[in-house]
């Protein structure tokens, strides 16, 4: 089946947008692991602050602060 010129504007900028795109440079499997691993942690710590936020059972309040200092530490070890 037959394009219109639409869709062949359309392929031809996305294209153009794609090799216009500069490599992103690539990382040593290490610091890839390193980030990979520091997203999770920053990841995991902005759910505990914002449990902590809405928390009211006091219980509760100190397992989040005590899951957010032992997140802090491992973001520390990692950097």
């Amino acid at each position: 089946m037959a394009r219109g010129w639409e869709s062949k504007s359309i392929e031809a900028q996305q294209e153009a947008a794609s090799a216009a795109r500069p490599a992103a440079p690539k990382l040593a499997p290490a610091e890839a692991e390193r980030k990979a691993a520091r997203a999770t942690i920053m990841l995991a710590r902005a759910r505990a602050l914002a449990d902590l936020q809405t928390a009211c059972v006091a219980a509760h309040r100190a397992m989040l602060e005590q899951a957010i200092a032992e997140l802090d530490l491992r973001l520390a070890a990692l950097e």
